[in-house]
Order: structure tokens, then sequence, then C-alpha cells
């Protein structure tokens, strides 16, 4: 059975999400665990203080997200009919991260499912959205839903990397059930720049041939191309509807000179990535 947490605000983006997952997993056996997390700002609350301690407001708001909750479950649980699905609701007073670590620790979660709407101009450096900051902060496999997306099975999905990944990853065998389990082509793409492959990426690439070997795969190199851009290019010519990358951290140095690959991704990206955590050779 999978078990895969869908934090949700309540908003369209939200709902969107979750929607992409029922569908993808809707031949599948899932627990889905809908989570929203609440803190209740007592200085917005004017003259609520008057009337109401701050624990009862935090009561309030409590009730309020659990109603919700429930409300978001029936309505998935109408919508879309499924006996293989079943749903736990969780509100909590806590920040949204911390909150995902506890879950998905001990409801033993195999992976993350949640809406981005991105951002514009200064606000992708300064302010990152929930769907970042948690690529960031848990390393673990998170599918992110832009929030105009709707569901459209994996069949063409696209897997950027520089073979430079350790083959112990234990979320490739992630990528390759879902692959299998939608029929996916499997397009891996390397972005060259004039520098031939050194042995020790050779061997990754061969090693990802065989480790797909039951998926239909197809190996791209885009030459002198920005990898954004190739990345852009290869999803239209390619009709990609799910891209797939390979999420080091980058220490302080990096982040103050070079802008991360997968947060501008997060921020551009048409179709629902699926974020794989990953340690460099």
């Amino acid at each position: 059975m999978k078990r895969i947490l869908l934090p949700t605000d309540f908003s369209d983006n939200a709902d969107n999400a979750i929607s992409y997952a029922v569908q993808l997993y809707k031949d599948v056996k899932c627990k889905f665990f809908l989570i929203h997390s609440y803190t209740p700002l007592v200085t917005n609350t004017g003259s609520m203080l008057d009337t109401y301690s701050p624990p009862a407001i935090q009561n309030i708001e409590k009730e309020t997200a659990e109603q919700k909750l429930k409300e978001t479950e029936n309505f998935f649980k109408k919508k879309f009919k499924n006996e293989n699905h079943s749903f736990i609701s969780m509100a909590s007073f806590n920040l949204l991260i911390p909150h995902m670590k506890e879950v998905i620790k001990e409801m033993k979660i195999d992976l993350v499912i949640m809406g981005t709407k991105g951002a514009t101009g200064a606000k992708e450096i300064f302010i990152g959205t929930n769907t970042m900051k948690a690529i960031k902060k848990l390393n673990f496999p998170i599918i992110a839903v832009p929030a105009e997306f709707k569901y459209i099975k994996p069949t063409q999905v696209l897997l950027p990397t520089d073979y430079r990944f350790q083959k112990s990853n234990k979320y490739f065998s992630f990528i390759r059930e879902l692959c299998e389990a939608n029929n996916s082509r499997l397009h891996i793409l390397y972005v060259y720049n004039s520098v031939p492959l050194e042995k020790k990426q050779q061997k990754m690439e061969a090693f990802l041939d065989v480790f797909f070997i039951d998926t239909l795969r197809l190996f791209h190199v885009a030459e002198k191309q920005d990898l954004v851009d190739a990345i852009e290019t290869y999803e239209i010519k390619y009709k990609i509807n799910l891209l797939i990358m390979l999420y080091n951290k980058h220490n302080f140095l990096e982040n103050l000179l070079f802008k991360p690959i997968v947060n501008e991704m997060v921020y551009r990206t048409n179709v629902p990535f699926l974020v794989i955590p990953s340690k460099k050779q």
C-alpha cells in the first residue's frame, strides 16, 4: 500500500494537486494523509482578543481546520469513488515543514504531492513557496503540481541528468515503478557543453540503461544549451507530462553564487515535477 502525504491550505491550487494524486494512483491501493497546518496570528485578530483568549482562538482554528479537512476528504471520496483509496485527515497547530516531517516519519510516508504556484520577479529569490521549502528541508521525494495543470497520464517522462549520482540511490526504483505502471517512455537528457563524458559518467549512463531495461527509454544529448532552456525545449518537442530531477543540496557559497536549477524549474515548469533526493559521486 502506498502512503501519500497531501498538504493543503484549502486553495484551488491544493485541490488540484490532490486531484492529480488520486488520478495518478487510481489503480493502486493507497492511504492518503490530508494535512493542514495552522498558526493563528493573534496580532491580526483585533477586537477578538477582547472576547477570546489565545487558547480559545487556537481551538476555533483547530475546529475550523478539521471541518474543512473533512469537507475536502468527502469531496474527493465522492468525486473519485475508488475502493483502493482511503483518507486520513490531520490538522496541527504547527508550521508546515515541521508538521510534514513529523507525519512523514510517524506514518511512514512514501511520497509527497503538493501544488505550486511559482513566483515572479524578485520573489523567486527572496520568497520561497512552501513547495520549494519542502524540497530543501525534507530530503524526500516530492511531486510539485503546477496550479493550472490538469491530470494527464505520465506517458512521456523527462529525466535530465549530468550522470553524477550514486547507484545506491533508493529512489531509482521509485522512478522505474512509476514508469512501468504508466507505460511511460523515459527520456534521459544530458546537456553537452563541449566536454565529453568522463569514465564515471559513462558508467552511470550504462547503469541507467540496464536499470531501466524493461522501460522504453531514449537517451538524448543537447549541445551547448542552458540546462533550463534545454529542458523546456525537450518538454515541448516530446510532449513531456512529467519532469524528474535529482536534487543535491547546495552549500552556502553555491547558493550565493548560483541559482540552483531545481529552484528555477519549480517556478518555470508547466508540467508536474518530481524531485528525487540525491548525492553526487
